[in-house]
């Protein structure tokens, strides 16, 4: 019996032992922590470009499909209402709004209901070529003011050609009154 106890008051101590070691050893040496901090730098350092390129193209798209979109909307809501519909770009300031007005008598032009004034952001630089800066479409749906040479706006981001990437976003409207999305390299 006694050797049982022996034996048990041993272990016992050797276990206080070992968790006096460990715990003297919590935390980290300085050393490690500096090559911690320094492997996240290198890391940040290396993956910075490519977040602010993911940032830069994100905030182009939205910008240049809320555009497509509105157009989408003002071509949608002349088929829906039977009434001529357009979308209208004003050059405000050293920037571009753009909005959707409706014809509700022959030449009488207002904001459709509902609707707020959009801006495309400064930061980019835009080449509205339409027709007196407007898109407008027919109760078919067809583009009433087409024209086969101005046809088009066109966003650009000197961000990310300064990074070699594709800068433009440029949104076409074809006769018929389709849409069309172009990711390109400005020249």
């Amino acid at each position: 019996m006694k050797n049982i106890l022996r034996i048990s008051q041993h272990k016992h101590e050797r276990a206080r032992t070992r968790d006096k070691s460990a715990s003297a050893r919590k935390g980290f040496t300085l050393v490690e922590i500096m090559i911690s901090v320094a492997i996240i730098g290198l890391m940040a350092f290396i993956f910075y470009p490519n977040i602010i390129n993911t940032l830069e193209s994100r905030k182009i798209e939205g910008s240049a499909r809320q555009v497509m979109m509105n157009l989408q909307r003002a071509k949608f809501q002349a088929v829906k209402t039977k009434l001529n519909h357009r979308v209208r770009f004003e050059a405000v300031g050293a920037g571009w709004v753009y909005y959707i007005e409706k014809e509700d008598n022959p030449n009488e032009w207002n904001i459709m209901r509902g609707f707020l004034r959009k801006s495309i952001p400064l930061e980019f630089q835009v080449n509205v070529d339409f027709p007196n800066d407007t898109v407008e479409f027919s109760p078919l749906g067809l583009v009433a003011n087409y024209s086969s040479t101005q046809r088009s706006i066109t966003l650009q981001s000197l961000k990310l050609a300064g990074y070699g990437k594709p800068d433009q976003r440029i949104i076409k409207v074809i006769a018929g009154g389709s849409i069309q999305y172009i990711v390109a390299e400005g020249g």
